[in-house]
């Protein structure tokens, strides 16, 4: 069970966790502000924000750097984005750093698309560079949850690698699956 709050955002108006009108909350753990993997798969998001949106689910992203750093990054996101320096959240939530968030063969072709598609996107202005020594570090590995309106962890995945997330699909297959229990 998650214990009702208020989160201040980067972005937006202070965020419910869990939500108060009656939506999902997909609470996504990423990284630091500006990571490549992170800016990758939010814009998989991005882009199907709306259909994410009518499923029931809201949107929320917890970063690991400070508020003034991350703002920069998530200025034109179409959702709420909540800076956690300290990681009280993430120790809340059982969310860790290591080696095998970069070291995972796994992570290395995302890592390399990331990082070329991220160059791309600074060279265009449309992204800003990682700081060089981000709050946190670098080794940060990422976790979802879905949250039922009651606070009630629904599904959840704690990633072992930087790009083991929920897919759109996988997160809209949660959804749908538990749709009979959102009543």
């Amino acid at each position: 069970m998650v214990t009702p709050r208020l989160l201040d955002t980067v972005n937006a108006s202070p965020a419910a966790l869990p939500d108060d009108r009656g939506r999902l909350v997909h609470l996504q753990f990423r990284r630091f502000a500006g990571c490549p993997v992170c800016n990758m798969h939010l814009r998989s998001i991005v882009v199907r924000h709306d259909e994410i949106t009518a499923a029931g689910i809201t949107e929320l992203v917890v970063f690991h750097s400070p508020a003034a750093e991350l703002a920069r990054h998530a200025a034109d996101l179409p959702f709420a984005v909540v800076a956690d320096p300290d990681k009280r959240l993430y120790r809340e939530f059982g969310v860790e750093s290591g080696r095998r968030a970069l070291l995972d063969p796994r992570v290395w072709l995302p890592v390399l698309r990331a990082v070329l598609g991220g160059l791309v996107a600074v060279v265009r202005r449309t992204e800003h560079l990682p700081a060089n020594s981000p709050a946190g570090g670098r080794l940060g590995l990422p976790a979802d949850f879905l949250i039922a309106p009651d606070g009630t962890v629904l599904a959840s995945r704690l990633g072992t690698h930087a790009y083991d997330q929920w897919s759109v699909d996988e997160l809209l297959g949660h959804a749908a699956a538990l749709s009979p229990a959102r009543d």
